[in-house]
């Protein structure tokens, strides 16, 4: 499979990842993930593509009510932190507040991928993805890590991620996502329905 291209003149190929699991004015989930498809495009945002919506078991296990999740390939023109910003005027926007991590939410959108970034270097990238399971709950960084360091951790956003960029490969692993994707427990990627 060819790899996404990540550059293209002066735009890069960067993957979101969205997911939202209480309900906003009376509406699902679903509707809320798409509002905030609606507000991403601008002048220096495109999105290219947008996975199916899936519902996903909150993660941890019973931490609330299933999650509607998917990915969006958009094409920036902005660097990381200008395009996280964006994402957190957008998910602010709608009404998100961020009380504890991974808790339960109206709205989340998570920056996957910019480019071929590896943010902030190499080291720091794969200290966050070899972080212990009970140390992910309480662990923040303090700075963007890209690629985010638990995409191939998660079938709620490899699954989604291979219907927008089946060619991806994680610039600091060399990892395709169907390598990925294959490295996850069946019972994982059974555990995710098509909405």
């Amino acid at each position: 499979m060819p790899q996404v291209p990540v550059q293209s003149g002066n735009n890069s190929a960067a993957l979101i990842a969205l997911g939202a699991n209480l309900p906003l004015g009376g509406q699902p989930p679903e509707v809320t993930l798409r509002h905030a498809l609606a507000l991403i495009s601008n002048e220096t945002v495109h999105i290219r593509a947008v996975s199916r919506f899936f519902l996903s078991p909150a993660y941890p296990a019973g931490s609330g009510p299933d999650y509607v999740n998917a990915v969006a390939l958009l094409d920036v023109r902005i660097c990381a932190d200008a395009l996280l910003a964006h994402l957190h005027t957008i998910e602010a926007r709608i009404g998100r507040t961020r009380l504890e991590r991974w808790g339960a939410r109206v709205v989340d959108l998570d920056l996957l991928s910019h480019g071929d970034s590896v943010l902030p270097d190499a080291a720091t990238q794969a200290a966050w993805r070899a972080l212990p399971a009970a140390e992910q709950t309480r662990a923040a960084p303090e700075q963007l890590i890209l690629p985010h360091p638990r995409i191939e951790g998660r079938a709620f956003v490899l699954v989604p991620l291979a219907e927008v960029a089946p060619g991806w490969v994680h610039p600091a692993t060399g990892q395709g996502v169907a390598a990925m994707l294959a490295a996850l427990p069946d019972a994982d990627k059974a555990a995710l329905r098509p909405l």
